[in-house]
């Protein structure tokens, strides 16, 4: 890759763990509403299946699933209510940066910078300026941002026009960024941790050119496709 290149990073489990903060609010969200948290196993299994990007949707859909009849609006309240907090002191803040050192800044000097996520735009602002304030990211983009979410190619389709690059390659960790990808005919980098070989698998049948267990391998798999 080069200078007019970008690299789109997916953030949920690509550039933040986030085990303890979004998946431990879905758990705990269909906890409030059923009296017994999903188990983690479950929603590891949902979300390596994919169709299933919006942790909202999941909760309100394991809720449902045990029996339990509960408006969406009073899920996505609880939700927000565990993982936000008051004032952003809720789960959010135990959330884990991803990149080490200056992996970020190295990556930049060759190629632009970009975010595709489903998360809310405040949710993403928060964390990136928590964990990389001095991080030039050329394009952002959220929840809000588009109007069809993954695996829809929407996300992508806005980077690539921000950016004004057609040298666009897709960093993620679940079927539906692969698939997003595939849609925007943009390459694929799968995320996929050592004990997950059917998740690598999984990316893998859906296109991925190639395979890291955290984005700080990153560089070792873009030179080697020079």
């Amino acid at each position: 890759m080069n200078a007019s290149s970008v690299i789109v990073f997916d953030m949920d489990g690509v550039l933040a763990d986030v085990r303890a903060s979004y998946l431990s609010a879905i758990a705990l969200t269909v906890g409030h509403f059923t009296g017994a948290p999903a188990p983690m196993a479950t929603i590891d299994q949902y979300k390596q299946a994919g169709g299933w990007n919006n942790d909202w949707q999941l909760a309100h859909e394991l809720i449902r699933q045990a029996g339990h009849a509960v408006p969406y609006e009073n899920v996505v309240s609880v939700f927000q209510k565990i993982f936000l907090g008051d004032n952003f002191d809720g789960l959010i803040l135990q959330e884990k940066w991803i990149p080490q050192g200056d992996c970020l800044d190295r990556l930049s000097r060759a190629n632009q910078l970009a975010i595709f996520s489903g998360r809310p735009r405040v949710e993403i602002d928060f964390t990136v300026k928590r964990f990389a304030p001095r991080v030039t990211w050329a394009c952002i983009v959220g929840d809000e941002d588009v109007s069809c979410p993954k695996p829809a190619p929407d996300g992508l389709r806005k980077v690539a026009e921000q950016t004004r690059s057609q040298n666009l390659a897709y960093v993620g960790d679940s079927v539906d960024d692969a698939r997003s990808a595939r849609a925007a005919n943009v390459a694929f980098i799968g995320v996929a941790e050592q004990d997950q070989a059917s998740l690598a698998q999984a990316l893998v049948a859906e296109g991925a050119m190639a395979i890291v267990e955290n984005v700080n391998e990153l560089e070792d798999v873009l030179y080697a496709q020079r």
